[in-house]
């Protein structure tokens, strides 16, 4: 009998079940688990070869006939917003974003599941309770953070803050939380694993801004990419990933830049 250690990587695949993206297409997926000393070392490895991490599994699509689901990574140097993305900043200038370490909260949740129940109803997430939204952002061998997005609240009439007090409060939102996005930090990257935000606020499009948040940390962080996951062409709920360009995309031959 071959025995493995633990810190090999065994890899699975899924039964087909109906794709989320295209109508009338099937999904396989092959999955590992990322367990043991080497967890964040191996993610790195698959996430360069377009796995995505789910909890303290990863995964990508091994669909037969379908190569729709394309990995997608922004080229931090070389991105230059364009004018609409400017103006979504310029609309949340009352808006602050917290990196910390991936804890979660009643007040997550809550978020949480309102954007799920607004967006994502008929989802395979739809069920998803405190517990599993616990799981969700706890069960992780690699370096995982939480950034929250919050309003920023005025300081009263006469207020003159320190120096350094002023420092934070640019920094730091104190106001009602808008936004939550988790987030792997990789070794030339950062990886958007999963966000969400309050769905009353649609119209401040705060799903753009937190990448573009992603992107300005990754470049203060002296990291190459942001990961965006799967850019599904003929889908309506990915089309968005598509407009942060420069970008590489992975193909058969690696990955190739699309300005």
């Amino acid at each position: 009998m071959t025995q493995h250690s633990r810190d090999t990587p065994q890899f699975y695949l899924t039964a087909p079940s109906p794709c989320p993206y295209l109508a009338g297409k099937e999904e396989r997926k092959v999955f590992t688990h990322l367990v043991g000393e080497r967890a964040g070392e191996l993610n790195n490895i698959l996430t360069h070869g377009g796995f995505r991490r789910s909890q303290s599994i990863a995964y990508r699509p091994a669909c037969e006939g379908c190569r729709a689901c394309v990995s997608v990574r922004v080229v931090v140097k070389d991105f230059r917003p364009t004018r609409g993305m400017r103006r979504i900043v310029k609309r949340n200038a009352d808006v602050a974003g917290e990196m910390r370490i991936a804890v979660p909260t009643s007040e997550q949740y809550s978020i949480f599941r309102g954007y799920l129940d607004s967006r994502h109803r008929d989802g395979g997430m739809a069920d998803m309770t405190v517990l599993d939204y616990a799981m969700m952002v706890e069960d992780s061998h690699i370096e995982t953070r939480i950034i929250e997005y919050r309003r920023r609240e005025p300081s009263p009439p006469g207020f003159a803050p320190l120096a350094e007090e002023r420092k934070t409060r640019v920094k730091r939102g104190t106001g009602d939380l808008l936004a939550v996005a988790l987030t792997d930090v990789l070794s030339d990257g950062l990886s958007m694993v999963y966000s969400f935000f309050e769905p009353d606020e649609a119209g401040r499009s705060l799903g753009t801004l937190m990448v573009l948040d992603h992107i300005g940390r990754a470049q203060r962080m002296g990291l190459d990419y942001v990961y965006l996951g799967y850019w599904v062409k003929g889908s309506r709920k990915m089309d968005y990933k598509s407009r942060f360009l420069p970008q590489e995309r992975l193909t058969p031959d690696g990955w190739e830049r699309v300005e």
